[in-house]
């Protein structure tokens, strides 16, 4: 088995991609376009990071107050006086099961409310972060125009440059799914 098999390890296409956008970087931009590229990306990290948390800790508090509430919930339902039997009109009488037993929170619901409640506020809480910064980021980018459209110029030539490598790699023969994969 090669290490090639497990794609952690597998030598991908990003790392020829990224010497290219960091040549476009250094050569089609100024210094203070480079800052402002790297303040838009800190912004978006801070704001997807900080939507993480926040989700992850609202799918928790949400995830104990509906644990509580069930708690509460059986503790009342087996505090009340429950109907053991049943009887019918031609006064035949069935016994009725205790279901109390049934009802009982168990360790395996506290678990999966805990997992479900807290992967949903990450879930939610971490897309919320990423549109949040998102929008700081394109709003601190668009502040100044002339450097928008050095960076809007560099994209689109980088652009053009991963255009022609894959190009010239679909041509040079082979298999297509070596292209592919």
């Amino acid at each position: 088995m090669s290490s090639e098999s497990i794609a952690a390890f597998r030598n991908s296409k990003s790392n020829e991609l990224s010497k290219l956008a960091e040549e476009h970087v250094q050569h089609d931009l100024q210094q203070s376009d480079r800052d402002a590229l790297r303040n838009a990306a800190s912004k978006f990290s801070t704001h997807a990071t900080i939507g993480s948390l926040v989700g992850l800790g609202l799918g928790i508090f949400l995830a104990y107050r509906v644990r509580s509430a069930r708690t509460t919930m059986f503790n009342a339902f087996r505090a009340k006086e429950k109907p053991v039997k049943v009887q019918f009109a031609d006064g035949r009488t069935e016994p009725i099961p205790d279901i109390t037993a049934l009802l009982q929170p168990t360790t395996l619901g506290d678990v999966a409310a805990y997992l479900f409640f807290s992967a949903g506020g990450l879930f939610l809480g971490g897309e919320t972060g990423l549109l949040t910064g998102t929008y700081s980021a394109t709003r601190s980018i668009s502040r100044d125009s002339e450097s928008r459209a050095r960076i809007e110029t560099a994209f689109k030539k980088f652009r053009a440059d991963v255009l022609r490598k894959e190009a010239t790699r679909l041509d040079g023969g082979g298999s297509v799914f070596d292209s592919i994969f």
